[in-house]
């Protein structure tokens, strides 16, 4: 559910500061708020070059959310984006970090933009997951010579937060099988296998990827990068595909993730178990209070349930 975001456009003394830095000579031309955007705030820039050419930038700044540090995840946000970009990952390339928001009045980053469009109802399901598997496989097999605890987050401890001893969610507990899925995540947590750690997305869905014809183009939203088991992503990707309806397809997924890795995708259960988690603590914001999102929710727990 998008955050209330009245007055949040940023000015254009600040535009034109940043645009003297990554885009000297150039004007403001247009400042305007980007369709879909949810827990941030997020405007496209345009601006003249002094040849006469137009281009596009992107403005994202971190809105108060909970108890994060917004200038950590604009820094985080904005290191994994370069090192991502670096090694040939299809990424808006960072231009501007304004980790304490002394420009931006909030702290954010600016990327260029990208020129795509995200896809939640494919015309070949089967090839959408092909190719997110493709670019997932290639985000974990990035070599982690980077300096992890300089910017990432824990990756198992952000998508095991619901089993920490001193929270207690009710909210899942009040939720259909929220019970079981806690029970079984918890059975399935004391025997976790240890793999190689990479980065991994913590948020890699559908909705995170823009495509250009069938070809993925961006993967976007890095504010929560993490590092540790890749297997996170790959739990998460096929919730969210089963969310939309194409539970097949998350199957395809899984298989070419597999196949391309070269093998089994460890703990996949537990989490997937984790990844149910969150649509529990906000069914509002999933968008699974009303079938057919419902329907399809349930399903995927269930499946998961009888597989343990």
């Amino acid at each position: 559910m998008p955050i209330n975001k009245p007055n949040n456009i940023p000015s254009e003394k600040a535009i034109n500061y940043v645009l003297k830095t990554i885009s000297p000579g150039s004007t403001l031309k247009s400042i305007s708020e980007v369709d879909g955007s949810y827990s941030n705030y997020a405007h496209l820039v345009e601006a003249e070059l002094p040849n006469a050419e137009i281009t596009r930038f992107i403005v994202r700044r971190y809105a108060i959310f909970s108890n994060y540090d917004r200038g950590e995840k604009a820094h985080r946000e904005f290191k994994a984006l370069e090192f991502t970009y670096k090694h040939g990952i299809p990424v808006p390339k960072p231009l501007y970090l304004d980790e304490t928001g002394l420009i931006l009045k909030m702290p954010g980053i600016v990327t260029e933009y990208v020129d795509g469009r995200i896809d939640l109802n494919p015309r070949d399901p089967d090839r959408w997951a092909e190719a997110m598997a493709e670019t997932l496989v290639k985000i974990h097999s990035l070599p982690c010579d980077i300096d992890e605890d300089s910017f990432v987050l824990n990756a198992n401890q952000e998508a095991s937060w619901f089993l920490r001893d001193d929270y207690l969610p009710e909210f899942i507990k009040s939720y259909p099988r929220g019970t079981d899925v806690l029970k079984a995540a918890f059975k399935l947590s004391q025997d976790i296998e240890k793999v190689k750690p990479c980065l991994v997305h913590i948020d890699y869905w559908p909705g995170n990827i823009l495509w250009q014809d069938d070809h993925i183009v961006a993967v976007m939203d890095w504010e929560e990068a993490a590092y540790g088991d890749p297997v996170i992503d790959v739990a998460y990707a096929r919730m969210e595909m089963s969310i939309l309806g194409f539970s097949s397809a998350a199957d395809k997924f899984l298989s070419v993730y597999e196949k391309l890795t070269g093998k089994q995708a460890t703990n996949l259960l537990f989490w997937e178990l984790a990844a149910a988690a969150r649509p529990m603590y906000s069914p509002e914001t999933w968008n699974i209070t009303e079938s057919p999102r419902r329907d399809n929710f349930d399903k995927f727990v269930e499946s998961v349930l009888k597989k343990i």
